[in-house]
């Protein structure tokens, strides 16, 4: 926190709110465009009460990912609470002369946030049972907010067409060779929904970003995301793999049925939910996601976000792509060879084993809060490339195999020159990359079969106990 932020923080609590004094402030998040923090104040009365704060990241004016900024959230936040729409309740706009930036101070709720404890913790066992049911009816609640000319000027108005194409134009720019992106956005522009509506959309309405209690939804947040397009995205989103923390068998955030959601919804909207549309966007959440990390490592590499665990976010890109997969080409993969052990010196995969054993058993435990996490990153980095030292090799050898099969095996009858002998591995990820991106014809079966075990060996290495490996 830069020197002035807590002295202004607390003129401003005792200039706002009457016979009040700050006592605490910690900061909860910081995400790539806002941070959150809780703050505690002492009233006249001398008991503590609590509040959250957002706001922009210092010096951060706009986003790389085109987020809202907190003043433009305060709208949407007030516009949803008198719609019946579970919010927090917003008690302070920022403004310039209080020296904190873009932001706002709303009310502080008790609840559970964390998706990996939504779908596990016994005391909302009860909630879960009718969760999905809540989440269409404040979807559709959502998507029927009535947004004046004024604000529907400043969001983001985009049809699925162009989402996709811009989205897939971000990935491009990142110039880095991806053949299931490319797989992906070739069939998402080939099964674009027809006669979408378009209304508000949150654009970030997922487990993780709802906080719930024993009686259900307590509050939908994080509305930075929110803009004009197809609804039926957001039910999309709600459904991708990456928000069900491990539980695939629940597909609605981990915790629900997908006919619970469209009943819930049904039962607000006089719309009927398409479930072939609802899968488009299913599809396009992973592969929105599946860029959207490889993006947030970028900053990380420019320096505009210099965090440990931007890296690491960039190599969930596996995940994401590995729920397209299974989406549009399952089927089964091969497991990686064990590693063999070394009869020598310490290896270099050694050498991390015992840096990560001992941040966890004498550093992690002997931290907190943010502290604490940020070093169960760090170990979580070292895991990565400790698998990536022993499996890299095997894993670039199966892949280079199968780009030669797919894209000069098949035209030596054509071309008998022996492109394989100079190409290198990036030479064919770019060849491959090209061809989807220009429609050139490949053999269907040959390609699903190297997509589905490259994108699989990859993600073995970097987060093999994520639920899209398993069967």
């Amino acid at each position: 926190m830069e020197p002035s932020f807590e002295k202004n923080l607390a003129d401003l609590i005792a200039g706002r709110f009457e016979g009040a004094k700050l006592t605490s402030v910690n900061q909860l998040t910081a995400g790539a465009s806002q941070q959150t923090f809780r703050l505690t104040v002492e009233g006249s009365s001398g008991e503590p009460t609590s509040y959250a704060m957002r706001r922009a990241q210092p010096g951060l004016e706009s986003s790389s990912y085109g987020q809202l900024p907190p003043s433009l959230e305060v709208e949407l936040l007030k516009l949803a609470a008198a719609s019946n729409v579970p919010v927090p309740e917003i008690h302070y706009v920022l403004s310039a002369e209080d020296g904190l930036g873009d932001g706002y101070i709303m009310e502080w709720l008790e609840g559970e946030t964390m998706g990996q404890r939504i779908i596990k913790l016994p005391e909302l066992a009860a909630a879960r049972e009718s969760l999905a049911f809540e989440c269409g009816q404040a979807l559709a609640r959502i998507h029927a907010l009535p947004v004046s000319i004024s604000l529907s000027e400043k969001l983001h108005n985009v049809s699925p067409e162009a989402l996709v194409r811009e989205t897939w134009e971000a990935y491009i720019a990142l110039d880095t060779p991806q053949p299931m992106i490319d797989y992906t956005a070739q069939w998402l522009l080939s099964h674009l929904p027809q006669n979408s509506r378009t209304t508000l959309v949150h654009g970030d309405f997922r487990n993780g970003n709802l906080m719930v209690t024993p009686g259900g939804i307590k509050a939908v947040l994080d509305w930075e995301l929110c803009h004009i397009g197809d609804p039926m995205r957001d039910l999309g989103w709600l459904c991708v793999n990456s928000w069900r923390f491990g539980n695939r068998s629940f597909p609605v955030g981990g915790f629900g049925r997908v006919e619970d959601l469209v009943a819930g919804y049904e039962s607000v909207s006089d719309h009927r939910v398409d479930l072939d549309t609802l899968r488009f966007w299913e599809v396009f959440g992973s592969f929105w996601w599946s860029i959207t990390t490889l993006g947030m490592a970028k900053t990380w590499r420019t320096g505009e976000t210099p965090s440990v665990e931007r890296p690491v976010i960039g190599r969930r890109s596996t995940e994401a792509q590995m729920d397209c997969v299974n989406l549009l080409i399952p089927g089964q993969v091969a497991s990686l060879p064990e590693a063999v052990e070394d009869q020598n010196l310490p290896s270099a995969t050694e050498l991390i084993h015992s840096v990560q054993s001992h941040l966890r058993e004498h550093v992690a435990e002997k931290l907190e809060g943010a502290d604490k996490f940020l070093v169960r990153v760090a170990i979580n980095s070292l895991s990565i490339a400790e698998r990536e030292l022993c499996h890299q090799d095997e894993v670039e050898r199966t892949e280079f195999a199968g780009l030669k099969t797919l894209l000069i095996d098949s035209d030596r009858a054509d071309d008998p020159r022996d492109e394989g002998a100079a190409a290198t591995l990036a030479d064919l990820r770019w060849r491959l990359v090209r061809a989807l991106r220009e429609h050139h014809p490949l053999d269907r079966e040959v390609l699903a079969e190297h997509l589905r075990q490259t994108v699989a060996h990859r993600l073995s290495i970097d987060q093999p106990k994520y639920s899209a490996l398993s069967s």
